[in-house]
């Protein structure tokens, strides 16, 4: 038995699935991190402007019709938030989907690549040309997906925070006597 016949080397398509697989786990992570982020930024902007409405509501039980209206709008304001953070989770979802697709067809294609490669050079050539740009389109795509949600984390409690700015101005008036 020499050394060359004890090694079993992983076949190319094993290779090629184990990659898209590794793969496949790293953008659901970083999407889950950053909905779990998005989620705990909304939840502690809904608790403060849950506090500044109940101490809002406390101050303006003299004016029913006010209270009414306040809270209306402060409805108003987490409807559009939650519209707005669930149309930014769709498109950041559509983003992953589009990239993982892509992904997984430039995988197939490199896997095709090395299989008719003729030489080990020219399929360690091409591996390292493909793990180069697999990398860089990922550090793109996740510096993409990470603006984006930002945009839509900034964008959903732009409602809120006018709301919460409502309800400290409104809180700051004196008391009329």
């Amino acid at each position: 038995m020499t050394a060359t016949t004890t090694l079993k080397a992983k076949p190319a398509p094993k290779l090629i699935e184990d990659f898209a697989g590794q793969a496949k786990e790293q953008f659901e992570t970083i999407f889950k991190a950053q909905q779990e982020q998005a989620k705990a930024q909304f939840e502690q902007t809904f608790a403060t402007t849950k506090e500044q409405v109940e101490k809002a509501s406390a101050q303006l039980l003299k004016g029913y019709e006010d209270l009414a209206a306040f809270s209306k709008e402060n409805v108003e304001a987490l409807v559009q938030s939650s519209t707005i953070a669930a149309k930014g989770a769709e498109e950041i979802g559509k983003e992953v989907a589009a990239f993982t697709q892509s992904s997984f067809e430039k995988n197939v294609a490199a896997g095709k690549a090395l299989m008719a490669a003729k030489s080990i050079n020219e399929a360690v050539e091409l591996q390292n040309t493909f793990a180069k740009q697999s990398f860089d389109a990922f550090v793109a795509e996740a510096t993409k997906i990470q603006e984006m949600s930002v945009k839509v984390a900034n964008e959903a409690f732009a409602p809120l925070t006018a709301r919460l700015n409502a309800a400290i101005t409104t809180l700051s008036k004196p008391l009329a006597a």
